[in-house]
């Protein structure tokens, strides 16, 4: 396997260095103008060791290019001329010479696999380092999938792509070595080898080109069917539960026999550019040998010069096959390094106003002119909408997820300290990570609570079954996102930590969705005393949960419709009646997937139908 071909162990454990230190600690900052732009900013963030590697490079790719000159040396001056003497001594310096060669190559190897895998751990590092900036930005604007196409092989990819700055340097110095030796020996020679190169170069362009625009379909059918699967796998008993199991699995399975249809021309694409790659090397040598040939036998080269000119052009297959294999890591590479850059470009969360100013000391209403919703101090309010992303709007500009005109008791949240707004207004949704650990630990906070506390909030949040059902209560393991409960279990354990929380603002998006009738009235009411005096918003269209809010607020198309108590807008708001109690199959809407539910509670939901389905993956 040749260099460039191998694979970047990216999520390996990084190389320790010398002195222990831990390589750029702050990876810089990326240029995103393009992939190409970006690919130059990862070679030249490490100048030191992409020069050494082409040293190394260079060295070894014309050290091959030696021993050709040294046994036509040892041809003419040793066999032909009978003289031992002369035969040993450059049949010694061949041996030298490949030993050189391989220590070289050795050198080589090993500065390109750290300029790979520098590469590909900065990379690692200013996405993550961008993604944590991005926040809720991130799943509103890139899909699971993408992200982890692009952990899972771009990465390896752009790594791969930095070969070009060692070997890639050194196969041009080849090439223009041989050049000179062939001038020496014949310059018709050597016209032939300066035309024949960029003459194959020319032939795979369009090969190329082709390529990387089937490369880039293939890219992002692959990231959209890996975020389809990670839904399907994540709310499998969901889908059967609601009898959509079937629907969803064919709309994968076409979605499949797309991306497989791709990946073939893809692979046709990719195999023509090899089956070139192989092939013309070897017809190029085989004419410039026939040439030479002709020319030896009219007596205008010698034996050694003809031996000679078989060994340059046949080390000249190196470099030649390693332009055509770089162009194609090239294109591979700007199509990967293309999917980073626009993670990359993702505008981050709103930043702290040069001169902060303070929020408001005591309980204020929370409002936003934008939609006109008001959120009054200390009381239970509801937010209901038509639309999912209606509700997701309201929540991100009164969180301050995004900057707006949103206030504070006054206050423009816009201007005060991102830390304080997140300290004390704090968003709980659906989507919510949960982290591996034990059940303590998942829902903790910045505050210490104990066993007592924490339990309190289980009470409110009607989750002792999840204690029950685990067999080291608190203390429980947890597996990553929770996935060893089932969907209402997760919902409610995410419950207790935003209860624990206990912010002066609590914005809760659809709390009770995968819930019963019976559960979710626990809830709400356990909701509105715990949070009694303290401000909280609920989105929800659940009348168990409605009739317990002090207020509700009406959106239609992103503007408050009507406000006040749930029975007042029963009795004279048609569109809010429609709303409320709705059959699960209706939606006034865009079509949306079925509200989740919880398989231990014996299938589908109830009580609330009409919950504000998943949209963008936030609810």
């Amino acid at each position: 396997m040749s260099e460039s071909r191998r694979q970047v162990p990216h999520q390996q454990e990084a190389p320790s260095y010398r002195r222990g230190r831990v390589p750029h600690a702050d990876p810089g900052t990326p240029d995103t103008r393009g992939p190409w732009h970006y690919l130059w900013w990862l070679a030249r963030s490490q100048p030191a060791r992409v020069l050494r590697g082409v040293m190394w490079g260079s060295l070894w790719m014309v050290g091959i290019m030696v021993p050709p000159y040294l046994i036509a040396q040892a041809i003419d001056r040793g066999l032909r001329a009978g003289d031992v003497r002369q035969l040993v001594l450059w049949s010694a310096a061949v041996l030298g010479v490949s030993a050189a060669n391989a220590v070289l190559g050795m050198m080589r190897h090993r500065t390109m696999t750290m300029v790979r895998v520098d590469g590909a751990y900065r990379t690692v590092q200013v996405l993550v380092r961008h993604i944590a900036d991005v926040g809720a930005t991130l799943p509103k604007r890139v899909s699971t999938g993408e992200v982890t196409n692009i952990g899972a092989a771009d990465i390896s990819r752009i790594a791969v792509t930095l070969t070009v700055t060692g070997p890639g340097v050194g196969a041009v110095v080849a090439y223009a070595a041989v050049a000179v030796l062939l001038f020496t020996i014949s310059p018709a020679l050597a016209v032939v080898v300066l035309v024949g190169v960029p003459v194959l170069a020319l032939l795979i362009g369009p090969l190329l080109s082709r390529l990387d625009r089937v490369e880039t379909s293939y890219r992002e059918r692959q990231g959209a069917l890996t975020a389809v699967t990670g839904d399907i796998v994540a709310g499998l008993r969901v889908l059967s539960g609601v009898g959509a199991k079937d629907a969803f699995a064919e709309r994968y399975r076409a979605r499949s026999r797309e991306l497989r249809d791709t990946g073939f021309r893809v692979g046709g694409i990719t195999s023509w550019v090899q089956a070139v790659g192989t092939c013309l090397p070897v017809v190029f040598l085989a004419a410039v040998v026939w040439i030479a040939a002709r020319m030896a036998a009219t007596g205008a080269l010698t034996v050694g010069e003809l031996v000679a000119v078989y060994g340059y052009v046949a080390a000249l297959v190196v470099p030649v096959s390693f332009f055509i294999e770089a162009a194609d890591d090239l294109t591979r590479g700007v199509v990967s390094a293309r999917r980073v850059i626009d993670v990359l470009r993702l505008a981050p969360e709103p930043a702290d106003p040069a001169d902060p100013v303070p929020g408001p000391t005591g309980p204020a209403d929370l409002c936003d002119p934008d939609s006109g919703v008001v959120v009054a101090a200390g009381r239970f309010t509801a937010l209901v909408c038509e639309r999912a992303a209606d509700a997701l709007a309201v929540v991100d500009r009164l969180a301050r997820l995004e900057d707006s005109a949103a206030t504070w008791g006054g206050v423009p949240l816009a201007a005060m300290s991102l830390a304080e707004v997140r300290a004390r207004v704090v968003v709980a949704d659906n989507d919510a990570h949960l982290f591996a650990g034990a059940l303590r630990d998942a829902v903790a906070t910045a505050r210490d609570h104990d066993d007592e506390a924490v339990s309190a909030a289980v009470r409110v949040a009607a989750a002792e079954d999840v204690l029950a059902s685990l067999p080291d209560g608190l203390g429980s393991w947890l597996d990553d996102q929770a996935r060893n409960l089932s969907g209402g279990q997760r919902q409610r354990v995410r419950l207790v930590r935003a209860l624990l929380a206990d912010p002066d603002v609590l914005l809760l998006v659809e709390p009770t969705s995968s819930l019963d009738a019976h559960t979710e009235a626990r809830i709400a009411a356990g909701l509105r005393a715990a949070r009694s005096s303290r401000t909280t918003l609920v989105v929800t269209t659940s009348p168990l949960v409605l009739d317990r809010v002090d207020r509700v607020e009406f959106l239609v198309d992103g503007r408050v419709a009507a406000s006040g108590p749930h029975e007042h807008l029963l009795a004279t708001e048609p569109r809010y009646r429609a709303l409320v109690h709705r059959g699960g199959d209706e939606d006034p809407g865009p079509a949306t997937p079925p509200a989740p539910v919880d398989p231990g509670k014996g299938g589908a939901r109830e009580g609330s139908s009409g919950g504000v389905a998943p949209e963008g993956g936030r609810l």
